[in-house]
């Protein structure tokens, strides 16, 4: 088994100075580090127990089997934020039949997000007798 000390998700947008926006501004993650200069600098955001890290640059928008998992505390309460904004909702808070709340964005170029509320009462959360 490979020792993992820390990991990061690459993304290389087709106009950073757009995913910086969206990533840094609308959706508010905090900047763990910069490198470089100018308009092809690149940005590691805080991304839970992981990093994102927008950086270089791509004539293509990612590939569509690529997805971002993002839980947070309250999707509701991020669903109203992310409106106030400005971030295109693509899919409201749904409670899914496997029991996470779950509301879609996508990022400038389309990646997908996941935002991902796992309830108190949740199996991921809650398991009776342990």
């Amino acid at each position: 088994m490979v020792h993992v000390l820390s990991s990061r998700i690459l993304l290389r947008p087709t106009d950073p100075e757009r995913s910086r926006a969206f990533y840094g501004g609308q959706l508010g993650l905090a900047v763990y580090r910069e490198f470089g200069t100018g308009a092809e600098r690149g940005t590691v955001y805080f991304l839970g127990g992981g990093f994102l890290e927008v950086s270089g640059r791509s004539e293509a928008p990612p590939d569509p089997a690529v997805r971002l998992w993002v839980q947070v505390a309250d999707v509701p309460a991020a669903h109203e934020e992310l409106l106030a904004k400005g971030v295109e909702i693509v899919r409201p808070p749904v409670r899914e039949p496997w029991g996470l709340v779950e509301m879609w964005i996508a990022d400038p170029d389309g990646t997908p997000i996941v935002l991902v509320e796992v309830p108190a009462d949740h199996p991921l959360r809650y398991r009776p007798g342990i």
